[in-house]
């Protein structure tokens, strides 16, 4: 893995201690993996076949499930802010509390095949050991999410394929996790920067909360980073350059959240983390626009006993309501710096029909930090 710039290495104050990698995978157990695609068509000059993108996965209980798959799932729940995009499985995720072993993210015009494949690679897991049952439905509904990616991405030439989902399956791993222009990020643009794929964690007690987004949304003006309205300094800096396409940006895109945690909660404590994740979209400048699919789910990794179908009572752990606000300030840090960090390390990207979006430039972030006195070094 090449060295990694992120929020904090250019000097961005951020509130509440990260886990060790400052990941979602500071959850133990949760793996993430990416699959890029990236590619050029030769016959092309006007790079109308210009390929940007691709998916990201993750596995909360990681990608080498043992026994019974039933006995895999979470509780989880999920809410949108605001609903102009796509979750598969959510109905269900809303009516059970059960959550399936793996959550993917990817473009808009490919849920359905991401979808579909997750649902043959849960019959791999289980071929020969007659250990899946079609009619446990988290598992034949799993959570797919999505943001557009239309101005970089030839979106309308459906790239993503079977093999690309089980290529980010197998190249799933703990530890740190790639940000920026990879997986499902690689081709989006956030408050007309370089967006993508961010990741974050904070230490809660006892606890950890992890989150992961894939960010495509907000406008210029909007942009907030350690209280400064950063993007009304930089109105005309680096605009996105455009061909066609380019009047997408003018609407405020969509952003998927994924908030993993320890913490034994059951699945309505778990819907009230999920309604915690606008906090941290607000302090960089989210504003849920008409035009923005917002929209995230949470899981729990304990309580895996009472997990698959049971007889008789079942035994839960739940922390009480009254110590859930660490978590909830948690979740809204980690998702603030998340959304940073996939800013930060994005990088420069040109795409279809020459359209170009620029990575937000880190020294002009630095000095703008430093004249209001919010620049610090980690």
């Amino acid at each position: 893995m090449s060295t990694r710039i992120r929020a904090r290495n250019i000097g961005i104050p951020f509130k509440g201690t990260p886990g060790a990698f400052n990941s979602i995978t500071d959850v133990h157990g949760v793996e993430v993996g990416h699959r890029t695609i990236i590619e050029d068509s030769k016959s092309s000059s006007t790079k109308q076949n210009c390929i940007r993108t691709g998916l990201t996965v993750v596995l909360p209980r990681g990608k080498n499930i043992v026994g019974n798959l039933e006995h895999q799932n979470l509780f989880g729940a999920w809410y949108s802010l605001n609903g102009n995009g796509e979750m598969t499985g959510t109905t269900w995720l809303e009516e059970s509390g059960f959550l399936g072993p793996l959550i993917a993210i990817t473009n808009t015009h490919s849920v359905g095949i991401v979808r579909d494949t997750a649902i043959q690679w849960f019959q791999q897991q289980a071929k020969g050991s007659g250990l899946f049952d079609c009619n446990y439905s988290s598992l034949s509904l799993p959570v797919v999410a999505e943001t557009w990616d239309g101005v970089l991405n030839d979106i309308n030439g459906f790239h993503v394929q079977r093999e690309h989902v089980f290529d980010a399956i197998n190249s799933a791993t703990s530890g740190d996790v790639d940000e920026g222009n990879v997986g499902g990020g690689t081709g989006m643009v956030t408050h007309k920067f370089k967006g993508g794929i961010g990741t974050s964690s904070r230490i809660c007690g006892d606890y950890t909360v992890g989150v992961l987004v894939q960010s495509n949304y907000g406008f210029r003006h909007q942009l907030t980073i350690a209280g400064i309205p950063i993007g009304e300094e930089m109105l005309d800096e680096l605009l996105p350059v455009h061909a066609k396409n380019i009047e997408k940006l003018d609407e405020t895109g969509s952003i998927i959240v994924v908030v993993a945690t320890d913490a034994p909660l059951l699945p309505h404590q778990l819907k009230r983390l999920a309604r915690r994740v606008p906090i941290g979209m607000g302090l960089v400048g989210a504003r849920g626009g008409n035009g923005s699919g917002d929209i995230f789910v949470a899981f729990s990794t304990a309580n895996h006993q009472a997990m698959g179908k049971q007889t008789g009572v079942v035994q839960l752990e739940m922390l009480p309501n009254e110590q859930m606000t660490p978590l909830f300030e948690s979740v809204a840090q980690a998702t603030e710096e998340a959304i940073l960090n996939a800013m930060i390390s994005a990088k420069t990207m040109e795409g279809i029909y020459g359209n170009k979006v620029y990575a937000i430039p880190h020294e002009r972030i630095r000095e703008i930090l430093k004249k209001h006195n919010r620049l610090t070094d980690n």
